[in-house]
């Protein structure tokens, strides 16, 4: 999986997102997301939501690893 479709499943399902992926190997991943949509959410709930918007593509061959960073913009 290439970092721009992971960027645009998260943008699709968080609109007005701000969405950066990267990855060194192909297998593991970093994003930063920054979502208005965060506002009022915990860490854990952020995190939630963008794991929903991966699916059945993170854990699996596809993306095997995410580390995120979440927040609201400033």
């Amino acid at each position: 999986m290439d970092t721009a479709e992971i960027e645009r499943l998260i943008r699709e399902a968080i609109p007005g997102a701000s969405v950066l992926a990267q990855t060194d190997d192909g297998h593991h991943y970093t994003a930063t997301v920054v979502a208005a949509a965060f506002e009022g959410k915990t860490r854990i709930q952020q995190h939630q939501m963008v794991y929903a918007a991966l699916k059945d593509k993170i854990g699996g061959d596809e993306l095997h690893a995410l580390a995120l960073q979440t927040s609201t913009p400033q």
